[in-house]
């Protein structure tokens, strides 16, 4: 293993057995590579990008937001929405809490997310945008269980009741006012968190009967991330496109797991429909793809 690599020098055996979680990573990057790019979005056809240390202290605000709305150690939290930057703070602010990320696919219909969110006793969720946050009202009498969505993008929501309803912004302006009390809140949260706690539970897509969920710890996902950062020699400088589902165990692992192994750069396309020009215009170091996406772009090429 490279001694620059994504986890800035040390024994692999010591990184394992100290940085054992998600947030630990996370905080562990804000120290020694604050500046370096951690996740970039394009929104209106610019690149904006979060470092490191941007990264780590939005979701340090997020968990004690999250904390007040009684997010608490073991409970499962559902996310819905395409990958964009503040989904995937919001799941590392749902892991410093000791609660357990269930992200859904985004293009399911709200009957497909019933099941999950009942199933999981979810009580607190995160929808990206109105089409998903529509969703989620509509099942709601269906989930007894779901009491809060907390949404990104207001566009279309402005008549919306506010009962069950939380914005992004406010979550987050809360969050850093009860931090100014207590600055170490979500550190001390942190640091009770161990490999063996869940770090996220990803449902099976049904398609031989009722989906499943399936419960990863943060050893289940690190350690294979890991080992195979260490096998491509990834590190700090590398780039990645996610595009692939977030709710899909396969862009978990090598996007987002890798990222907080190796310290390299997630980019978020702006949509589906435009995954080709950003890929072409950030130049990822790595790439993954399942066999239908390969075929699709020898397709592409040959004609």
């Amino acid at each position: 293993m490279q001694e620059s690599g994504g986890l800035g020098g040390g024994s692999v055996k010591a990184d394992s057995e100290t940085l054992d979680t998600f947030p630990k990573l996370l905080m562990h990057h804000a120290r020694v590579r604050p500046e370096r790019p951690a996740i970039r979005e394009k929104d209106l056809g610019i690149w904006q990008t979060w470092t490191w240390r941007e990264l780590a202290d939005e979701v340090r605000a997020l968990a004690s937001g999250l904390a007040a709305l009684g997010l608490r150690r073991g409970e499962h939290f559902a996310l819905v929405g395409d990958n964009r930057p503040r989904l995937y703070a919001t799941m590392a602010a749902v892991q410093c809490l000791g609660g357990v990320p269930v992200p859904l696919y985004q293009d399911a219909v709200a009957a497909e997310m019933a099941f999950p969110i009942q199933n999981a006793s979810i009580a607190l969720s995160f929808a990206e945008d109105q089409e998903q946050v529509d969703k989620l009202v509509e099942i709601a009498p269906l989930c007894p269980t779901l009491a809060r969505i907390i949404y990104d993008d207001p566009r279309g929501m402005r008549h919306y009741p506010k009962d069950k309803l939380i914005s992004y912004d406010e979550l987050l302006a809360q969050g850093r006012e009860r931090l100014k009390a207590d600055p170490q809140f979500v550190d001390r949260q942190i640091a009770q968190g161990s490999g063996a706690d869940n770090a996220a539970m990803f449902f099976t897509s049904g398609t031989t009967g009722v989906a499943k969920g399936v419960v990863h710890t943060h050893a289940s996902l690190i350690g294979p991330s890991r080992t195979a950062a260490e096998l491509e020699r990834l590190g700090e400088r590398d780039v990645i496109l996610a595009y692939l589902p977030p709710a899909w165990i396969g862009q978990n692992i090598f996007s987002c797991a890798q990222a907080y192994v190796t310290g390299y750069c997630i980019c978020c396309p702006e949509a589906a429909e435009t995954v080709m020009t950003d890929m072409r215009e950030i130049g990822p170091t790595y790439y993954f793809a399942p066999p239908r996406v390969l075929e699709n772009l020898l397709t592409q090429v040959s004609i």
